[in-house]
């Protein structure tokens, strides 16, 4: 049962940062949607830590170079999923109050995939893997 409530309460984070994605895209006062191309980088950032998984051998060692390597790209994509508002902002292609309520919802959707690899990452029965 305390899976179910992990996985609800993950998806309510999801809608809830998706949420804030739109509210920077539609408002009457901002409406622009150039802040939708983040899309891009919540499907992309679980990707590399995903094939790592699959890839790498599960020896206990300290440091693994394909799991190292799968974590600088995530960390890649996370930095870029945060700093393509701000240079839209810069820019002026969106208003600053846009570009707050993109990154607030950038904060809660990298919280809601972190939180789900925390959840469900371990290998016990109730794994992500079995899906």
């Amino acid at each position: 049962m305390a899976g179910i409530k992990a996985l609800i309460s993950l998806s309510f984070g999801g809608a809830i940062g998706l949420m804030f994605l739109m509210l920077g895209c539609a408002l009457p006062v901002y409406d622009k949607y150039w802040p939708l191309f983040l899309l891009f980088f919540y499907i992309l950032s679980p990707i590399p830590y995903c094939i790592s998984r699959r890839v790498a051998d599960d020896t206990d060692s300290a440091s693994n170079a394909c799991k190292e390597l799968a974590i600088f790209l995530t960390t890649g994509i996370v930095i870029s999923a945060f700093g393509l508002p701000i240079v839209f902002a810069r820019a002026e292609v969106i208003a600053w109050g846009a570009c707050a309520l993109v990154l607030t919802g950038n904060v809660v959707i990298f919280a809601t995939i972190l939180g789900f690899f925390l959840v469900f990452g371990s290998n016990d029965d109730f794994s992500w893997q079995q899906w």
